[in-house]
């Protein structure tokens, strides 16, 4: 755990890259990291992650009592508090909204499927969470069965969730989730992404068991690598279904936009 002022520091530095990498607009985003003593960190309300200093960050308590700072934090705070108090091992939190990652969310669509080693290897696989209002006490309870399980979570129609042991890797958990989508779109727009083989993704099982991290992969969607099959059908509302050619040229024309808007302004 870094010192508290290297700490904010990092904070401070992943909050301008979020808003570089067009993962928030205005205001959005929080970010938060763990202190000793049961303190938290944590991004205030009604700021732009990419302009934020040291002074303007506040540190509560695992209740959200405030004990330092001149603003106040961010509306969020409740989601933070709840991983930390789930997860002993968190030592930081970012929330944002990437663009395709939060494309997939809004589509009602989870990260699931087995086919990028590195994602596997990682992350496992990135599940969906049922709506809930956002800055209310809805959002802990949406994200309680999953918490315990992911380092990275889909929003419903709201953005990304992150947890790492310190804010870098918080951060950088952030960057694969939006690299996985982008890929996962590309596939798309060329028929479909093709899931790893059962051989392989239990040969990953086996390299993320060697590295200490969890082989359980509980959100899988039925894509036959994990049980052989490879012929499952995927459950309703889940997985990316091969598109037909007015609907490839739809997502192309999607992934234009998004392109073209996130190469202005930031």
């Amino acid at each position: 755990m870094l010192p508290e002022f290297q700490t904010k520091r990092a904070i401070v530095e992943v909050g301008r890259r979020l808003w570089q990498r067009g993962y928030v607009a205005a205001n959005d985003g929080n970010v938060s990291a763990r202190l000793p003593g049961d303190r938290i960190i944590v991004t205030p309300t009604g700021r732009s992650k990419g302009f934020l200093d040291v002074q303007d960050l506040v540190v509560v308590d695992l209740e959200g009592r405030h004990l330092a700072g001149r603003l106040a934090p961010t509306s969020e705070l409740p989601m933070h508090l709840f991983v930390y108090r789930a997860r002993s091992d968190v030592g930081a939190v970012v929330h944002a909204h990437p663009p395709k990652a939060t494309g997939f969310a809004v589509a009602g669509r989870p990260l699931a499927e087995c086919v990028l080693p590195e994602v596997v290897l990682t992350l496992g696989q990135i599940p969906l969470t049922e709506y809930a209002t956002p800055s209310t006490g809805e959002v802990p309870q949406s994200i309680a069965d999953y918490v315990g399980r992911y380092n990275a979570v889909l929003l419903r129609n709201h953005g990304v969730l992150t947890m790492g042991r310190d804010v870098e890797e918080a951060y950088f958990r952030m960057e694969t989730v939006e690299h996985f989508a982008a890929i996962t779109l590309a596939a798309t727009a060329l028929g479909g992404p093709s899931p790893l083989s059962q051989e392989d993704v239990r040969k990953l099982l086996e390299v993320r068991e060697k590295l200490g991290l969890p082989t359980e992969l509980p959100a899988c969607v039925a894509c036959g690598a994990c049980d052989g099959s490879g012929t499952a059908e995927r459950p309703a509302g889940q997985g990316i279904p091969k598109t037909s050619d007015e609907e490839e040229e739809v997502v192309k024309a999607v992934i234009r936009e998004v392109e073209r808007a996130l190469g202005k302004g930031r």
